[in-house]
């Protein structure tokens, strides 16, 4: 068995960046940038009014000062003259400031009588003008590699980027193993269960960024398995989800290697996920995750999302950890690393009393995998422990 750090070293390697495409800026979000990009124009393109006012010459402002209210600037309509000694242009937010102003009085500051104003006694003193690029300049740059969220978009969009350079989805080929699995919906016979694994690793792939692609359920012999892989050709990363041990009916490898795989390595020291498999087969990277529905959803978990955020350029690494003290004693751990499923609190974090793989209800009311590394001695409430937030 290799140690969860070498079978993820081993991963980055059988992995590279999927490539780019160009999608339009409304479809950009959630999407990984893969080239820096520079903005086309300054923002504000002008001096622009922060608030409702009068714009006015600083050097004129004062308690008791009159001008003459010579035009209106509106936000889209601007002024197109200069504003003169003890003239005033009446402007509204996000307008620009005409020439010859620099500085907007609020409106509250000022008494009108028909073309006239006259400053009043307390006057803010704040000048209420945002200067031409005072948010950024044509040229300034958005930089790659990033997951693009709704602010982003914004401000790509205010930077007149009509198109963006993204990583393309990486495609994934999901293929669930086993006689004993239906599909939900179908009824399953007394010696049959529910294919749960495929769904949820589907909607964690598609999550992070993945083109996830359901397969057709493999049955336990090389025929169907056969079929399966023909199917999955073309994508990018198979995941093959049981069948990946070495019991009488686990032939997963035996139908890989059939096919191609190259195995790069077979079980590593956690729990749970001990019976992983991975290797490049064809042009595909293929990870067998173990069938029990904890162990399948944990290792996604740890391996596969590090090896699609490597696809879509954001770089290598493990899953982030985060550090909190615990709310319970625990005890001894074992000579594999365990990701025990958790629960936060105000004041730190506590394993689940059950922690057996095939618990799907523990897992969803996990909120937290706790990381024990091998053999590690009893810890005790308030001691800080490594945890990876689900």
């Amino acid at each position: 068995m290799i140690t969860v750090d070498e079978a993820l070293a081993e991963l980055f390697a059988l992995v590279s960046p999927v490539g780019t495409e160009t999608v339009p800026l409304d479809r950009a979000a959630g999407r990984v940038l893969a080239q820096a990009v520079t903005a086309l124009r300054d923002q504000p393109p002008f001096p622009a009014s922060a608030m409702d006012g009068y714009a006015v010459r600083n050097s004129e402002v004062r308690p008791g000062a009159a001008f003459r209210i010579v035009g209106e600037s509106a936000a889209g309509h601007g002024y197109d003259g200069s504003v003169g000694p003890g003239e005033a242009v009446r402007i509204f937010t996000g307008a620009p400031v005409p020439e010859g102003a620099d500085r907007v009085v609020i409106q509250e500051d000022t008494a009108r009588d028909g073309d006239t104003i006259t400053l009043q006694d307390n006057i803010d003193p704040q000048g209420y003008v945002r200067p031409a690029g005072g948010d950024f300049r044509a040229g300034s740059v958005v930089q790659a590699a990033r997951r693009l969220g709704p602010q982003d978009v914004a401000l790509l969009a205010a930077m007149n980027i009509a198109e963006v350079p993204v990583s393309r989805r990486p495609v994934a080929a999901l293929i669930a193993t086993g006689d004993e699995l239906v599909m939900p919906g179908e009824t399953p016979s007394r010696d049959q269960i529910i294919a749960s694994n495929s769904f949820g690793l589907k909607a964690m792939l598609e999550a992070a960024g993945a083109e996830a692609r359901l397969l057709p359920i493999a049955r336990d012999n090389l025929p169907s398995l056969r079929t399966a892989f023909t199917l999955a050709k073309g994508a990018d990363l198979i995941v093959t989800i049981g069948g990946a041990s070495v019991g009488d009916h686990d032939l997963v490898a035996p139908a890989a290697e059939e096919m191609g795989l190259n195995r790069s390595f077979y079980k590593v020291a956690m729990r749970p996920g001990k019976p992983l498999m991975a290797g490049r087969m064809g042009d595909a990277t293929l990870i067998g995750l173990p069938g029990n529905p904890v162990s399948s959803m944990v290792c996604g978990q740890i391996f596969i999302l590090p090896v699609i955020r490597a696809m879509l350029g954001l770089g290598e690494g493990p899953a982030p950890r985060q550090q909190r003290p615990l709310d319970a004693d625990i005890g001894q751990n074992g000579p594999r690393e365990h990701y025990m499923r958790a629960k936060l609190s105000d004041t730190g974090i506590a394993p689940y009393d059950r922690q057996d793989s095939s618990l799907l209800t523990v897992l969803a009311l996990a909120d937290a995998l706790l990381v024990r590394p091998p053999h590690d001695a009893p810890r005790r409430a308030g001691e800080m422990v490594d945890y990876i937030p689900l």
